[in-house]
C-alpha cells in the first residue's frame, strides 16, 4: 500500500467492522461509563486471554470489587478463583492487588491518566497503558496488540519486528484522527476476517492495497 491509501483503508475498515462484535474492553467502557479502574483491570485480564473468557471473569470480579479499596478487601486466592481461567490468572491476581494498593497510596484512589504513570503500575505494559488513556480518558494513544502489529505490517503501511516498534512507527505516520480507533478497528478485523492463520482474503475489500495479499498472488502465478 501507499501511505496516501490509509484514509481509503480506514474508511472501509470502519464501515466493515461496525457490523462485527465489539472488543471486550470497548464493551466494558460502554457498560461502565468509561470507568478507568475497571478498564485498567479488564485490560490486565485480557492479556493472553480470549474475549469471552475475559468478559466472564470481569463480571465475576466486579460483582465483588469495582474499585481499588474494595479490591484490597479480597484475598489473592479469592481473586484467582474469580478470574480463572484467564491466562496466568495467579500472576494477574497478585498484580491486581499490588496495582490497587499503589493506586490508593500514590494516586489517591484514582487511576493515572498518563502513559508514563500507568507504566509504573505492576502488570501494566504499553498496550494496557495506551488502551487506558484512550478508552478511559479519551486521550491520544496507539494501542498495539498482535492484530494491530500483524495487519499494519501485512498491509505494508509499516515494516517493524515487534509491537513496540509498531507503536512508535505508527506514532510517526498514522494521522492523529485515527489514533484512538485504530486498535478497535484492527482488532475486530483481525479477530473476524484478517486472521493470523488462514486469513479470509477472498472476503476482504481492501486486498488491492494489501502487500501481503499481492505478494502472495505474485508468488502463486510464477
Amino acid at each position: 500500500m501507499e501511505d496516501k491509501d490509509i484514509d481509503i483503508i480506514m474508511k472501509n475498515l470502519i464501515k466493515r467492522t461496525s457490523k462485527m462484535p465489539l472488543p471486550v474492553i470497548t464493551e466494558i467502557k460502554l457498560e461502565t461509563g468509561s470507568d478507568a479502574f475497571k478498564i485498567l483491570i479488564s485490560t490486565m485480564l485480557s492479556l493472553r486471554t480470549k474475549d469471552s473468557t475475559t468478559r466472564d471473569a470481569c463480571i465475576r470480579l466486579f460483582e465483588k470489587a469495582g474499585n481499588p479499596k474494595q479490591m484490597l478487601l479480597l484475598a489473592e486466592d479469592e481473586i484467582s478463583s474469580l478470574i480463572y481461567p484467564v491466562g496466568f490468572y495467579r500472576v494477574k491476581a497478585k498484580n491486581i492487588l499490588i496495582t490497587s494498593k499503589r493506586i490508593i497510596d500514590v494516586y489517591n484512589g484514582i487511576v493515572p491518566d498518563s502513559i508514563d504513570e500507568l507504566l509504573t503500575l505492576t502488570g501494566v505494559g504499553r498496550k494496557t497503558a495506551n488502551l487506558v488513556v484512550t478508552e478511559a480518558y479519551d486521550k491520544d494513544g496507539i494501542c498495539v496488540d498482535t492484530h494491530v502489529h500483524r495487519i499494519s505490517n501485512w498491509l505494508g503501511y509499516i515494516n517493524t519486528k515487534n509491537p513496540l516498534e509498531t507503536e512508535f512507527a505508527l506514532r510517526e505516520k498514522l494521522p492523529k484522527k485515527y489514533w484512538r480507533i485504530y486498535n478497535d478497528v484492527l482488532v475486530v478485523y483481525g479477530q473476524n476476517l484478517c486472521k493470523p492463520v488462514s486469513p479470509r482474503c477472498g472476503d476482504c475489500q481492501i486486498v488491492e492495497y494489501c502487500d501481503f495479499y499481492n505478494n502472495k498472488n505474485r508468488k502463486t502465478k510464477k
